[in-house]
């Protein structure tokens, strides 16, 4: 299944439950978020488990890049066809570019600390990429999640041409550091120097092997739901300006996919305002 595998939390709900289902019946499932499956991020995870770096005790990802592609609106779409090409701008399809894209870098914080963040404070907004194709999606966040032993994780993510950008994820320690990627600095040095598979090739292999039983289990399931859930966290703080714990969000009824995708009419809802916008 790729990610995120839900864009809102009764999505995530049905999703964990159809994990735990197929957990039974011992059906492989394998997820999108293909840095568990690449080898120099597997290498320097391993390390970082077995104590390479000591208790984390702080966090921080970013998938700050330019703008994405857009798709011009030809004359005869509805609104449901425009939106459907225009995906990435609309949270119901998407559930905007935190959950999109920015949840592989979560994604690893989470495997690194083998849990997922009890609470979110967050800012975002929609300072540059205004335009009707844009949908109604934010084109920044920076999210401080924090986990139940009180880690920090600090979480930033920005889609807007002309800034510096950076794709990557960096941990603390009690003992060292690390770049998940490639690295650990600190009292146990490592650098990944092997054969770097594609992570999009392993993913599938992995999920085969799975199926024919020639490797451990597979099921990501629950885990890339709980990533899902974290960046939709994220998301419920920085659109309503308020402080968001993980009970709520799991709890939460909000519902953005609609029962009829049928090409027809759909207004594009207004853009979240923190301080505004209320937790549903």
């Amino acid at each position: 299944m790729e990610k995120p595998v839900a864009t809102d939390a009764p999505g995530v709900r049905r999703v964990i439950a159809a994990a735990q289902a197929a957990k039974a019946k011992n059906l492989s499932v394998v997820a999108g978020t293909q840095r568990r499956h690449e080898t120099a991020y597997n290498e320097v995870m391993k390390r970082i488990h077995d104590g390479a770096i000591g208790d984390i005790v702080s966090a921080s990802c970013y998938w700050n890049q330019g703008s994405l592609w857009s798709v011009p609106r030809q004359e005869g779409w509805s609104d449901v066809e425009w939106q459907l090409k225009n995906w990435l701008y609309f949270t119901y399809l998407s559930g905007d570019h935190i959950c999109e894209q920015h949840i592989h870098n979560i994604d690893v914080v989470n495997w690194a600390k083998k849990a997922h963040p009890v609470k979110a404070v967050a800012l975002g907004g929609r300072e540059v990429r205004k335009a009707e194709v844009y949908g109604h999606i934010f084109d920044h966040f920076a999210v401080e999640f924090e986990y139940e032993d009180g880690c920090l994780m600090h979480s930033y993510c920005r889609q807007i041409d002309g800034c510096a950008n950076n794709v990557s994820e960096r941990l603390v320690g009690t003992k060292g550091r690390a770049n998940p990627a490639n690295r650990i600095f600190g009292e146990n040095e490592y650098r990944f120097s092997g054969e770097n598979l594609n992570p999009y090739m392993l993913e599938h292999r992995h999920l085969i092997e799975s199926i024919r039983g020639t490797r451990a289990y597979l099921n990501e399931g629950e885990q890339v739901a709980h990533s899902t859930l974290t960046a939709i966290m994220g998301r419920m703080a920085a659109y309503t300006g308020t402080s968001v714990t993980w009970d709520a969000a799991m709890a939460s009824e909000e519902t953005l996919m609609p029962a009829d995708l049928a090409f027809g009419s759909r207004a594009v809802p207004a853009v979240a305002v923190p301080g505004v916008t209320k937790l549903v």
